[in-house]
């Protein structure tokens, strides 16, 4: 047992040199490690794989529908985060510590009132309150709100934007793949509203928009708010 466990420890940790991991516990209790934002199948990179997990659908879809509508986050955008987080994983654990479907950290878990950071109820309140936080502290650019989920809105304030973090660039751009149902930066992309009609605090203002679309993903035609 002693040696099973020093063998994930050692790949964990050879791991964190590439990207952030996760751990996942399946319930006959044996563990898989896999790259952050795809699963044990390790499609993390994959982009068209990742569009079509496009609101997905799964048995947590009444928490999310429930706390999406109570704080006023687009359920859609819910489903995306936690499809890059844990692949909905509720026992995945990464290497930094968070936990759970929406990978919460213990700081921010506490800040919310969650104490049971595995049960999937309390994990997406207090993910989506985060969520919404996030959304508000950085108003019409969900780009940023998404950096700071991952990266925390410190390094965003910090940086003025997203974060020069290989993990943060790439986790905002397969979060975004999941939420339009398209690889992110391919083609035209319309970069705010929702389908569902839900209010999505975070939208991209067209004037800031265009510059930024223009560095981050050259060539693609930015096609405004609606």
């Amino acid at each position: 047992m002693r040696t099973v466990t020093l063998a994930l420890l050692s790949l964990a940790l050879a791991a964190t040199a590439l990207a952030d991991v996760r751990l996942g516990i399946k319930k006959d209790g044996s563990k898989v490690i896999y790259n952050v934002g795809g699963g044990p199948t390790g499609r993390a990179g994959d982009l068209k794989w990742l569009a079509r997990q496009h609101d997905r659908r799964t048995r947590y879809d009444d928490i999310i529908e429930r706390y999406a509508s109570r704080y006023g986050v687009d359920p859609v955008l819910v489903r995306a985060v936690i499809q890059v987080e844990s692949n909905f994983n509720p026992n995945c654990v990464s290497n930094k510590g968070a936990r759970g479907l929406m990978q919460l950290m213990p700081g921010t878990a506490k800040q919310y009132g969650i104490k049971q950071m595995h049960d999937p109820e309390e994990n997406i309140r207090g993910g989506i309150r985060h969520l919404a936080y996030l959304l508000d502290l950085f108003p019409n650019d969900l780009h940023r709100a998404l950096a700071a989920y991952n990266a925390g809105e410190n390094a965003v304030l910090k940086y003025g934007g997203i974060p020069p973090y290989e993990e943060t660039t790439a986790y905002v751009k397969r979060a975004l793949t999941v939420y339009y149902g398209r690889p992110y930066g391919e083609g035209a992309v319309s970069l705010a509203g929702s389908r569902t009609g839900k209010k999505l605090r975070g939208g991209l203002g067209s004037a800031f928009m265009p510059p930024v679309a223009a560095a981050l993903l050259p060539g693609m035609k930015y096609l405004g708010t609606r």
